[in-house]
């Protein structure tokens, strides 16, 4: 039979590499000390569990195809069950722990899911909620029993794989290798079809974009993230966190476990890393081990990467890659660079992304929330035309499961290949910079043209009073009026509210981008995502901004259409 690229063959090949490196350490237990126990997992363990593991999903019904419903909590069970699954071809299925009830069973009712891998309580919340229940046909619980919903544990299909015969993986290089669920924090979350092809691009294009090296030491927060970590050769320190609430994440529990094991790569949501900063400022702490930090999920303000170069030694290097679930990473951008440009954030330029990699063709096209079936050069915009940033490289993914609307919408074909939409917008600047300046979905309609998010909080983000901002748009869907929500950086200062807010609608009117903008609300707390704590609910904030503000037709003082900097 021929053998399709898998995403497993890179944990085959770094075992046979180096067998007894140690893959993973995985919090197991905390001392009465309150320090954190750890359990180690060499490759070797790994490879060698998760091969026996496939046997026994595939013996059990849960082989090649087979869309399969993980709910297990980040340890040492999920990674081998991921690598299992794998190596069975069968077809993962991750939505965000943590989200809406009604939101999750859409999502599974949308997968299919043919199996169900979970902790007693996902299977039995499965099966009270009726999550699946017309297509899941085999379960296996991560745990001493089964109850009433019947199936395996996972003990049983571990002992039953000593003996089965190896799983067989389907030979199709196009086939189906896993479901990944967005966020939803544009709306309701969408099953994002990945093949092999595009987890072996991701773990190439992120090796050689940050000079990643066999032998490194990684704490990824964001537990999906550690599956890179066997094709790269590291090893995974998994936090000891809830994973659901990065921005709350225990700073000392971080820096303990990056002292403790000498990790050398992190990666932090913005929320995390703006958390963890604050601490280490505040403490006067150095982590000189760590040479490289890694932040996606939203925009990083300045100020944390400021803070981050603080607590490294000289030469380390701060990443922001930007991309989402359906491509990534598309671009990146290092630190020291986003600190040379961030004058052009501070007077509506946007946020710099950087440059797109050179495996990527990044263009920029005409705003359209329509379908766009064949693509056309004549689509491209300028440099410095602000538009959707598109992407037609080797991590592109295919399509949303099930969705086939969604994927219209999503994609252009382009003789024979897919170009994704990114349903952001931005533009390229006269040195081939990317800016990225908000979601195509939050731009504010206004009847004297479209006003986009990240370039107009960018301004008010400056203000040393303000944590964050947040625009949106209240009134008619064509004739908006713009609001900005504020979140002071201190809640000390509410008092401060009337001069704070005077100040910021004379910093608005210098530019003219945010000339005109008139309606300012205080809020205590922006709703945000589920996964990485960082990306701001303006469907919710703009619901609650309309209840407290009265519509006017806006009329500004001059078209907001330049782009400054």
């Amino acid at each position: 039979m021929t053998h399709a690229p898998n995403i497993a063959d890179a944990l085959r090949e770094a075992a046979r590499a180096a067998p007894d490196r140690i893959a993973m350490r995985i919090p197991v237990c905390r001392a009465a000390d309150g320090a954190t126990r750890w359990r180690e997992l060499s490759y070797r363990e790994l490879d060698g569990g998760s091969e026996r593991l496939a046997a026994g999903l595939a013996a059990s019904g849960i082989g090649a195809g087979v869309r399969t419903v993980l709910m297990v909590r980040p340890g040492e069970p999920l990674f081998l069950l991921m690598f299992a699954l794998f190596k069975a071809g069968a077809v993962p299925v991750l939505v965000d722990p943590g989200i809406d009830r009604g939101a999750l069973k859409a999502c599974l009712a949308e997968a299919r899911p043919e199996a169900f891998i979970g902790i007693p309580l996902a299977q039995a919340a499965s099966v009270l909620l009726g999550w699946g229940k017309a297509t899941i046909r085999a379960r296996v619980t991560v745990g001493a029993r089964t109850w009433f919903w019947g199936g395996h544990t996972l003990d049983a299909v571990r002992a039953r794989g000593r003996t089965a015969p190896p799983a067989r993986p389907s030979a199709d290089a196009d086939a189906l290798a896993a479901i990944l669920f967005t966020s939803g924090s544009t709306g309701v979350p969408k099953g994002v079809e990945y093949t092999h092809a595009n987890f072996i691009a991701q773990v190439a294009l992120i090796r050689d974009a940050f000079g990643i090296a066999p032998g490194e030491v990684d704490l990824p927060t964001f537990p999906p993230f550690a599956l890179f970590d066997p094709g790269l050769g590291m090893t995974s320190v998994i936090p000891d966190m809830d994973p659901t609430r990065p921005g709350s994440a225990d700073p000392r529990r971080l820096v303990a476990a990056i002292e403790e094991h000498g990790c050398t790569t992190m990666f932090g949501s913005p929320a995390l890393l703006d958390n963890l900063t604050r601490f280490a400022e505040a403490a006067d702490l150095r982590l000189p081990r760590l040479r490289r930090v890694l932040s996606a999920g939203a925009p990083v303000h300045p100020d944390v990467v400021e803070r981050t170069f603080r607590m490294l030694p000289a030469d380390a290097t701060v990443w922001t890659p930007y991309g989402a679930t359906e491509c990534l990473p598309v671009a990146v951008i290092e630190g020291r660079e986003i600190l040379r440009v961030r004058a052009r954030t501070d007077t509506g330029g946007g946020i710099c992304v950087g440059r797109p990699l050179p495996a990527n063709t990044v263009r920029v096209i005409r705003i359209d929330d329509g379908e766009i079936a064949e693509w056309s050069d004549d689509l491209v915009l300028p440099p410095g035309t602000i538009g959707e940033i598109t992407v037609d490289g080797p991590s592109a993914t295919r399509g949303y499961f099930g969705r086939d609307e969604a994927t219209r919408l999503a994609k252009i074909r382009d003789r024979g290949r897919l170009v994704h939409r990114m349903g952001d917008v931005g533009y390229f600047d006269e040195d081939g910079l990317l800016w990225y300046c908000g979601r195509k979905s939050h731009r504010v309609v206004t009847r004297r043209g479209p006003l986009y998010t990240e370039s107009i909080e960018g301004i008010y983000n400056a203000h040393p009073a303000v944590r964050r901002t947040a625009l949106v748009g209240v009134g008619p869907r064509d004739d908006r009026m713009p609001v900005l929500c504020v979140e002071l950086a201190d809640r000390m200062r509410t008092n401060e509210w009337p001069s704070i807010k005077a100040e910021l609608r004379e910093l608005g009117e210098r530019h003219a981008v945010s000339r005109g903008i008139r309606e300012f609300v205080l809020h205590w707390g922006f709703p945000v995502d589920i996964r990485h704590n960082a990306k701001i609910g303006r469907e919710r904030l703009a619901f609650w901004a309309s209840q407290r503000v009265f519509y006017k037709p806006w009329q500004p003082a001059a078209t907001p259409e330049a782009i400054e900097g």
